[in-house]
Parts: C-alpha cells; structure tokens; sequence
C-alpha cells in the first residue's frame, strides 16, 4: 500500500493519478481518499487501518498543523486522525508527503 499525505488542496490526487497512469475516475476505484474523516467517530483504529492497508493507494489530508480547536469533539477528532496517520505509515510499503505540488519519499521506494 502507498500512502500519500499532505495538507489540504496540496496535490495529493493529481500525484496519485500520475502514479498510477489513471483518470479521476479510475482513481477512486483504485484508491481510498479522505480516510481522516473515517478516523473521527471510529471506535477501534487497527481494525480501520487493517481494512484500509488492503487499497493501492491511501490518502489522507493532514491535520493538525494549525490552531488546535476549542471544542472537545474537534480535538478528538484531529487526535484520531493523527492516530491513524501514524498506523497507516507503520504499515505501508511507501510513505509520500505531498506539499505544494511536490512529492518527498518518506518510507520506501516509489514504483
């Protein structure tokens, strides 16, 4: 599984159709996009990220890098988020951070 993160609007998807030579739509066949979102009410993280390590590609926005929320639920919610980042990167066999447009390798090699 490749993992692909990077913050919001930064070139994530683009990168990943480029990797896998597809159109948008072939994309999300082939990929799982937003599972940051999964993380939010999820009671039990492994299990998601078991699921999840099954997909080509996975990609997540990252959260966190801004102002840290006043509600509780908010916190959670990015906490959850963060949590199942770092479970998802421990799993898969290439990390790539998106930022601007660029892709950086973290773990692994692209194919």
């Amino acid at each position: 599984m490749i993992f692909i993160t990077g913050p919001l609007y930064s070139g994530k998807r683009t990168f990943a159709q480029k990797l896998l030579g597809c159109t948008p739509e072939e994309l999300n066949r082939r990929a799982v996009q937003d599972v940051q979102d999964l993380a939010r009410d999820c009671p039990n993280l492994e299990k998601l990220t078991e699921e999840l390590s099954c997909r080509e590609i996975v990609i997540a926005v990252e959260t966190g890098g801004g102002v840290v929320p006043v509600d509780p639920a908010e916190r959670a919610a990015r906490e959850a988020a963060g949590r199942l980042a770092c479970l998802l990167a421990e799993r898969a066999e290439t990390v790539v951070r998106v930022f601007c447009g660029l892709p950086t390798v973290l773990k692994g090699e692209l194919p």
